[in-house]
């Protein structure tokens, strides 16, 4: 296998972030994260209302990447087999042949995931997890790098299949793009009255640079303080009297992932407890259950979490 080498790594997420950019107006912050996610070798869960942009953070990363985009509508009749492919009996050669789903791409929109039957949720989480789908016993490897971005819409329930807590747990980051202020909404008018800047976008990077930026990423050091600091904020969260289910070891693993790309990202070869602050709020968010006294008495999980942070001793040095 080839290992590619970026001569200036920090610049090529920059001009990545940039690319973004020229679709998804005053979106920087979700942009980057989006982008944590992608070096962690994580999933993403975009819950906010329709309208916001989501598909086109989705559809400029992967043109930005230059890798494979496949869109999945979950509706109430998909099946498993619609998302990881399936068999077809070949007459002239006499054999089964697999035919790919949609999942064997680059970057996966799986849109209003909580539309679908659990059982078909639970196809595109497996793939998710192992990066790969077993259909009739043979097990195929999905594309590399491979990265899901799943949506849901926070306020329309009717008809819907909320996701148990162990599926959820399987998304690195939780993120909401929130509606954009009167003047970069005037910045949309502009830019997208007569034209698509989707259809501009070029890619900045190769599927097989992200890769190598994966690996830099694996590098990243986290020192003894740093991890004791992530551990002790999961624990706080699991014996805090609010809470009903706290995070889980895959959590604390999936924040301390985060923040060496997060680190990364910002230029450092080592992460610092202002990386793992600034992403504690999306990696926990969707982690947690509150109990139903706690939710009646007005408690939300950002203010557990903020709470949480405050009373968590940071590391020195």
């Amino acid at each position: 296998m080839s290992v590619i080498k970026l001569d200036q790594p920090h610049q090529a997420i920059e001009n990545l972030v940039q690319n973004i950019e020229k679709v998804l107006i005053g979106k920087r912050k979700v942009i980057e994260l989006s982008i944590v996610a992608l070096l962690a070798k994580g999933h993403v869960l975009l819950e906010d209302v329709p309208g916001v942009g989501k598909t086109m953070l989705v559809r400029s990363l992967a043109r930005s990447i230059g890798g494979d985009f496949k869109r999945l509508q979950f509706t109430p009749d998909l099946l498993p087999t619609d998302v990881t492919g399936v068999s077809i009996y070949n007459q002239r050669s006499m054999e089964f042949e697999f035919r790919p789903g949609p999942i064997f791409a680059n970057v996966i929109l799986a849109d209003e995931i909580n539309r679908t039957s659990p059982k078909t949720q639970s196809a595109l989480l497996e793939a998710m997890e192992e990066h790969s789908v077993t259909v009739d016993g043979v097990t195929h490897r999905l594309s590399e790098p491979f990265f899901v971005m799943a949506t849901q819409n926070p306020l329309e329930y009717e008809g819907t299949f909320p996701l148990p807590e162990a599926q959820l747990d399987r998304f690195l980051l939780q993120l909401q793009l929130g509606y954009p202020t009167e003047n970069e909404e005037m910045q949309i008018l502009t830019r997208f009255i007569g034209q698509q800047p989707i259809d501009k976008v070029e890619p900045v990077l190769t599927v097989e640079e992200v890769r190598a930026l994966q690996r830099e990423v694996d590098s990243i050091k986290v020192s003894e303080g740093v991890k004791e600091y992530i551990v002790r904020l999961c624990h706080k969260t699991r014996s805090h009297p609010s809470v009903y289910l706290g995070v889980s070891p895959r959590g604390a693993l999936a924040l301390c992932r985060a923040s060496q790309a997060l680190a990364f990202l910002r230029g450092r070869d080592f992460v610092i407890p202002d990386d793992v602050k600034e992403l504690v709020p999306v990696t926990f968010r969707h982690r947690i259950i509150l109990k139903p006294e706690a939710r009646l008495e007005g408690a939300t999980v950002d203010r557990l979490l903020s709470g949480v942070l405050q009373e968590t001793r940071v590391p020195i040095g």
